[in-house]
């Protein structure tokens, strides 16, 4: 998959991306926004093993964001089981060095745009930090509705977050 957004592009992950993913992923700030399951330090063996599991993905799930230098971060799409089976969970990252520049916003609204014109996803949410206000900003541009605060839900770094809850509903 590819989908052009002017100077970046989203794109399925290749072998060759190993070295970028660890030179942006491998930051605390960029951890911080994220679940556990991303890991720090972000190693060479943890994009090797990332990368491995993409390879295998069917349908693809996880996409990187790239310039044209190679990949800055990563968005994906988690499909929902069973009654939720309309429902998607997206995530995404930038490395710390193309935050504030408003790629991550594009990102969000081409992917959701995608999502919804070729799967019969009804439903994409995403869950944010409280402490991530630019993620909420992000969102919010990209067409998601704040639906609620989920208080003391996420344990990060030691410290008990509330997690806030965003979706986009199929137009």
């Amino acid at each position: 998959m590819r989908l052009d957004l002017g100077d970046v592009c989203i794109r399925s992950f290749r072998r060759d991306d190993a070295a970028a993913l660890v030179r942006e992923a491998d930051n605390r700030a960029v951890w911080l926004t994220l679940r556990d399951r991303f890991p720090h330090p972000y190693t060479a063996a943890d994009a090797a093993a990332f990368l491995a599991v993409v390879a295998t993905q069917a349908p693809e799930s996880d996409f990187a964001i790239a310039a044209p230098a190679g990949v800055i971060g990563g968005i994906g799409v988690q499909r929902q089981p069973d009654v939720h089976r309309l429902s998607a969970e997206i995530g995404y990252w930038l490395g710390e060095a193309h935050w504030r520049r408003g790629i991550a916003t594009r990102a969000v609204r081409a992917f959701s745009d995608h999502l919804f014109a070729t799967t019969p996803l009804e439903r994409l949410q995403a869950f944010v930090f409280a402490t991530n206000p630019a993620s909420t900003r992000v969102l919010e541009k990209a067409g998601y509705q704040f639906e609620g605060r989920l208080r003391r839900a996420v344990l990060k770094d030691g410290r008990l977050l509330d997690q806030l809850v965003y979706a986009a509903l199929r137009p």
